[in-house]
């Protein structure tokens, strides 16, 4: 005897307490009570805890290993110690992000001070990165501080970069006076 009607079994799905709903549920999530001990143990900062304010670019790239130089601490000088040579390094975009990275005025001196002798080392091989260097440079030429020095600067640059240089330079800021001409 069959009577044309089939009947399925039951599939039971149970709801565990412990299951977060998916991202597309339209349940909400369960928001855990606050225990009364709560009151009377306040959350403070763990000073030996990680840092909550984010690391600048510089920082995270240092710490990745995407300089090639580390920092020897000494007991009374510190030195940097190269991975490799300074005339192997990639230009792109270490230079740039080191130039980018700080605000810092000191650091921006520094970084300056690198600059020209990275320049000294390399000539005209830093040409086809000077473009990228030259945004910064040529903002902080408005500040009275570092007109002079960016001025110097400038003028090394052109000086171990050759001709092509001052091309360079005069397309990134157009008050550039050579010391060629």
């Amino acid at each position: 005897m069959s009577s044309g009607i089939q009947i399925k079994p039951k599939t039971v799905v149970q709801k565990s307490k412990t299951s977060s709903p998916l991202p597309c549920s339209p349940e909400p999530p369960i928001k855990p009570q606050p225990k009364p001990s709560d009151k009377l143990n306040p959350k403070t900062i763990d000073p030996f805890g990680g840092h909550s304010r984010p690391p600048s670019a510089f920082a995270a790239i240092y710490a990745k290993g995407g300089i090639p130089c580390r920092l020897v601490h000494g007991s009374v000088k510190h030195r940097l110690q190269w991975e490799c040579l300074p005339e192997a390094v990639p230009f792109d975009p270490l230079l740039v992000t080191l130039a980018e990275a700080h605000s810092d005025d000191e650091v921006f001196g520094r970084g300056l001070d690198a600059l020209v002798q990275l320049s000294a080392v390399v000539g005209p091989s830093l040409n086809d990165h000077l473009k990228h260097l030259l945004t910064n440079l040529s903002r902080r030429l408005m500040d009275k501080k570092f007109r002079e020095k960016i001025t110097v600067a400038l003028q090394k640059l052109e000086q171990y970069g050759g001709k092509a240089t001052v091309a360079i330079i005069k397309s990134k800021i157009p008050t550039y006076c050579s010391i060629s001409s």
